[in-house]
């Protein structure tokens, strides 16, 4: 999926496990399929999950990229009564592997992926729920610092146009562009709040149409409230997605943004995935429909 991608074998986890972690020597380990594009998840006995990251980077920041997810993860935990993993150790490069990384507690539930809520006004309810708490919790003077999702509209606007040009052939481009351009331009009007940063269907644990868990919580931050509205779009339908305004009181230029930002997000997985993960790009293709229908 990316230039340089690390390759992480069963057999490399299995040595790296035996190793640094003796306790959990003799416990079965399996890599977990799935569509994720930042680590490799391998489930290590019935408890934990072990993720290497996948793009190759210097030892030094993947380490502080990981001890900051584990902080944002812990300072997560118990906010809402929706589980999500607990960081429990660190691991060192080893037995071929170049770069630290990270073992957490396994969640039991299927990812939206794989058990599609999108028609579920229950389901809907629990995640506006789930931001709505993440919401509450205080951000402690912090502000959006990155250079990811979450800031400013207008400074996705190159990134925006290359991916709109790399589309010319997958996507009805003049449209999306029309679309970007009133998108792009729409006002901030409130502060910081706490977000996920990444709702999407495969972060997203689902159990009988409900919400059971969320993954990848590392990007757990301050950022504009607009920001985890990508859900809306990402994993509902119009019934449903008309509940989760309902419930979390949006306003009009709030919901916009939020449509504005599941727009960055999803006009890059389609072409970029194309051919090396179609879960991702079929996930952006339907994404952008649904801004587009602009029927909730």
């Amino acid at each position: 999926m990316h230039p340089g991608q690390l390759e992480i074998p069963l057999a490399t986890v299995r040595a790296l496990i035996a190793e640094q972690f003796p306790r959990w020597r003799d416990l079965p380990v399996r890599r977990v399929p799935g569509q994720g594009t930042v680590n490799a998840i391998f489930r290590v006995g019935d408890d934990l999950a072990a993720r290497f990251p996948l793009e190759a980077r210097e030892p030094a920041a993947a380490r502080r990229w990981l001890e900051a997810e584990a902080a944002a993860a812990r300072e997560l935990l118990g906010v809402t009564r929706f589980r999500t993993p607990e960081p429990v150790a660190l691991g060192e490069p080893g037995a071929g592997y170049p770069l630290p990384w990270a073992v957490q507690t396994w969640l039991p539930g299927v990812v939206a992926t794989d058990e599609d809520p999108g028609e579920s006004a229950g389901f809907a309810g629990d995640l506006a729920e789930f931001v709505a708490g993440l919401r509450a919790v205080a951000t402690g003077g912090r502000v959006f610092t990155g250079g990811g999702r979450g800031g400013d509209l207008t400074t996705h606007h190159a990134w925006v146009e290359t991916c709109l040009r790399e589309s010319e052939r997958l996507l009805d481009v003049p449209r999306l562009r029309a679309a970007w351009t009133a998108l792009r331009t729409l006002p901030r009007a409130a502060p910081d709040v706490m977000n996920h940063g990444d709702l999407i269907p495969g972060n997203v644990l689902v159990s009988g149409g409900r919400l059971a868990g969320v993954l990848d919580v590392g990007g757990f931050g301050p950022a504009d409230p607009a920001l985890d509205l990508v859900a809306a779009w990402h994993l509902l339908e119009d019934g449903p997605r008309r509940v989760l305004r309902e419930r979390l009181g949006c306003g009009d230029l709030e919901w916009e943004r939020g449509r504005a930002w599941a727009f960055v997000q999803a006009i890059g997985l389609v072409w970029y995935y194309l051919d090396t993960n179609p879960v991702m790009s079929e996930l952006g293709r339907r994404t952008l429909d649904r801004v587009l229908a602009r029927s909730a």
